[in-house]
């Protein structure tokens, strides 16, 4: 006669042994990288993309030649999900990631921190300056986003390994602008080139005051408009 704790199957027996892991899936919010300007979309959507990408390889004991000339990027075709503030093809690309990563390490900047100002509200575009390019303030201030031209992309490559230098030498510590990612982002086959910099002002203190400073009179000549405003 049988137990009346036996079981009619054996595989039974192993059922105590068994641990079924919960998944919990989040849905993403769809107000995630919405901004006016789809280029500023697109830059949400890749800092964020490029830090999570970043924090799963392993910081390099040191800084090898390829590293000044290595990129990553990335290509969006027929993009569906987020499509109200996405637009549907993309390329988003970082120049020289693990140098840059290094950068903000020397500057004391967390990655973390770096994503929230890009990736957590849009940047805010300067309408002061006279500037024709994309000059931007990262929503909490700390960050200062400014779009140059392929040119200085790639003078920003032929300094990029004595800028480095300079900045490991002096621990961070100096007066030189802290650089502290460049990307290029692809709209409609339209390049534009960003580099992001640390904010120099007091993200604290409201500056109620600027003065746009040129050390070149070059094509600099006052209009008649700009010669009546008041002072």
């Amino acid at each position: 006669m049988s137990s009346p704790n036996a079981t009619s199957s054996p595989l039974s027996t192993l059922a105590p042994m068994r641990k079924t892991k919960k998944k919990h899936f989040v849905q993403q919010k769809v107000e995630v990288f919405r901004a006016s300007d789809p280029v500023l979309s697109v830059l949400m959507w890749g800092v964020n993309h490029s830090i999570n990408d970043l924090s799963q390889v392993p910081v390099p004991v040191i800084l090898l030649p390829d590293d000044f000339k290595a990129s990553t990027k990335i290509k969006v075709n027929n993009h569906l999900f987020n499509k109200e503030n996405l637009p549907g093809q993309f390329k988003f690309k970082e120049y020289c990631p693990q140098v840059f990563r290094n950068l903000r390490e020397r500057f004391g900047i967390e990655d973390q921190d770096y994503q929230v100002s890009l990736a957590r509200s849009p940047p805010l575009k300067d309408e002061d300056g006279q500037c024709t390019r994309l000059l931007l303030t990262s929503y909490d201030r700390t960050l200062v986003v400014k779009e140059i031209s392929s040119e200085e992309v790639e003078e920003m490559h032929n300094i990029l390994s004595e800028y480095h230098q300079h900045i490991a030498t002096c621990h961070g510590n100096t007066l030189l602008p802290q650089f502290l990612a460049m990307y290029r982002v692809t709209v409609e086959s339209e390049d534009t080139y960003l580099l992001v910099m640390r904010n120099m002002f007091s993200h604290r203190l409201h500056v109620h005051r600027k003065y746009d400073l040129k050390g070149s009179l070059v094509s600099r000549e006052a209009s008649f408009k700009e010669k009546v405003r008041p002072r």
